[in-house]
């Protein structure tokens, strides 16, 4: 799955996973509620056009869930198509407008067997009501030479039929669907929030209440990935729940 991180794990790499049944009440929005921040109760194809309000959005990514600090560093490790993988998940102090919205500059470095062949710049935003939203990414994939070979799963909101989408909620509902990013035939992911204390080991660390995602996209029918994410740090893990393994561990993260 292409999501705004290609995130990986080693098969040697101890992890203990288990979901907890912690899970907090919550109320579901109402489908007015969820058209109105790009979301709907069973998102389509069709009839995905979120209202953007520029003067809505700040770009300082203060959501706990997803903070996207200046100057932060992630390094998660792994694998990917079989070989040793590190990524490299760096918030910049740039900022870029798309559609007249400040969005936050993320570079992201992806290095299997030690060569760089992946290099990704991903915009997002938040909303003031504090749900972040991704704008664009822009991919580089790379040969052994450094040459570009493919910019594919490359987007920007308002080009070619390309819409932002809902990357991260303020207040986290079970069961509720987004979209990621809409970008017809090249960008489509899809997430919905399954677990509100989940408990997960990594390299980083031991945490008891994680919040647990399920993220899918239309483009590539039966891969689905859960992604583990913990407030004040952001994302710590990626697990392949169905399809090709292509999975990560948090290792390293400096707070900007």
């Amino acid at each position: 799955m292409r999501s705004s991180r290609i995130m990986l794990i080693a098969g040697t790499l101890a992890l203990a996973v288990s979901a907890c049944s912690k899970t907090g009440t919550s109320v579901t929005a109402s489908p007015s509620q969820a058209a109105a921040h790009g979301a709907s109760s069973s998102p389509s194809p069709s009839g995905y056009h979120p209202a953007i309000d520029p003067a809505n959005f700040q770009a300082v990514v203060d959501n706990p869930w997803f903070p996207l600090k200046p100057g932060s560093t992630y390094v998660y490790t792994g694998v990917k198509d079989g070989k040793r993988a590190r990524d490299i998940y760096v918030v910049t102090n740039r900022t870029k407008l798309i559609e007249g919205v400040p969005c936050v500059v993320v570079s992201d470095k992806l290095y299997l067997g030690g060569i760089l062949e992946e290099k990704t710049s991903d915009y997002s935003t938040p909303e003031r009501q504090g749900n972040v939203w991704y704008f664009a990414a822009d991919t580089e994939e790379l040969n052994t030479n450094g040459k570009v070979t493919s910019r594919e799963g490359s987007w920007l909101s308002g080009q070619g039929g390309a819409q932002p989408g809902i990357f991260m909620q303020a207040n986290p509902v079970v069961g509720q669907p987004f979209r990621q990013e809409y970008y017809p035939g090249h960008a489509e992911d899809q997430f919905k929030v399954i677990d509100l204390a989940s408990a997960i080991k990594v390299p980083y660390g031991s945490f008891a209440d994680a919040l647990l995602t399920k993220e899918w996209t239309t483009l590539e029918p039966g891969v689905i990935d859960h992604k583990y994410y913990v407030k004040g740090i952001g994302e710590v893990a990626e697990l392949t729940a169905k399809g090709p393994v292509e999975r990560a561990v948090l290792v390293s993260y400096t707070a900007g």
